[in-house]
């Protein structure tokens, strides 16, 4: 099952409503899994800085004193602490060796993304939950993808949850099941990739991770996915400025996508996407299999 959901914005004057639309869109999927739920939402940059999103199952414990002990460890932090995450402000010159520096400051805490611009928040529960949990109604942004969760291949838990984001800036979100994720585990392990997870989905995040840190873009990442992941899947994929979709050749796994002037929208069932502005006016269609879906803020006109 699994239930995924994703919202580009072109209109600037929607941006303070991301949280909130993308909420509402997620929680219309509750009933496709249960268990666990997570969004990732994409904000406006600030030159020269950078977020790192982590999360503790000792908040109490793990968030006191951790901008202090940052600081103390060389880097310039602001902390804000949301719940079982928090999110970390840094020089952007130090994204390269922070999770080091967390390993030795706060070896508990597990880091749930990192970028320019993204934060992600993920925990186990309802998605109504979830998303009152952060407080992501508040959240403005440019794009977001989120996903609510059925556990069919491992574990109920925080990292287990999507979305799972292996780069800097890029996250993932699935609805279907690889066959071939055990080999591509250790092809990419070989050049440099690390996994927190069983899950196949992160192996699908760490591929294109792979293929973007060799030059090609998120377009291009996910027409190389077509000829190398085995299985069925729909991926929903967010970059810095980039949003994609794209089907396996099969494309067994529901998907509904809706196009205005002011956004594109993804959803696994319409109903996701019938209480956005202007839905009625939209293009709607069901995307194509094994056809690439990709917009990018840098490439607009």
């Amino acid at each position: 099952m699994c239930g995924i959901v994703g919202l580009f914005l072109k209109d600037p004057g929607l941006e303070p409503q991301l949280g909130a639309l993308l909420s509402d869109m997620l929680i219309t999927m509750t009933d496709r899994g249960p268990d666990s739920a997570g969004i990732a939402i994409y904000g406006t940059v600030e030159p020269g800085r950078a977020k790192v999103t982590v999360q503790s199952a000792d908040p109490a414990v793990d968030f006191a004193g951790l901008e202090k002990g940052l600081v103390t460890a060389g880097v310039s932090a602001k902390v804000q602490v949301k719940s079982t995450h928090a999110v970390i402000d840094i020089p952007a010159e130090r994204l390269a060796d922070i999770r080091g520096v967390l390993a030795s400051v706060r070896p508990a805490v597990r880091v749930m993304g990192a970028g320019e611009s993204v934060e992600i928040y993920k925990e186990t529960g309802l998605p109504k939950d979830v998303v009152a949990r952060f407080d992501v109604r508040s959240m403005g942004g440019t794009h977001g993808i989120g996903h609510t969760r059925m556990a069919t291949e491992s574990a109920v838990t925080t990292l287990g949850a999507h979305p799972f984001s292996t780069g800097a800036d890029q996250c993932l979100v699935h609805n279907g099941s690889l066959s071939n994720h055990n080999n591509l585990r250790r092809e990419l392990t070989r050049v440099g990739m690390t996994f927190e997870t069983q899950n196949d989905s992160e192996v699908a995040a760490a591929y294109l991770t792979a293929e973007m840190a060799g030059g090609k873009d998120l377009g291009e990442a996910l027409t190389s996915a077509l000829d190398d992941l085995d299985g069925f899947f729909t991926f929903v994929v967010g970059t810095r400025s980039g949003f994609g979709v794209v089907r396996d050749p099969i494309a067994c796994k529901p998907a509904v996508m809706a196009e205005t002037d002011q956004y594109v929208a993804f959803g696994s069932e319409y109903r996701a996407l019938v209480n956005l502005p202007g839905i009625e006016n939209a293009r709607v269609w069901e995307p194509e299999p094994a056809t690439v879906y990709f917009w990018d803020h840098s490439q607009a006109a």
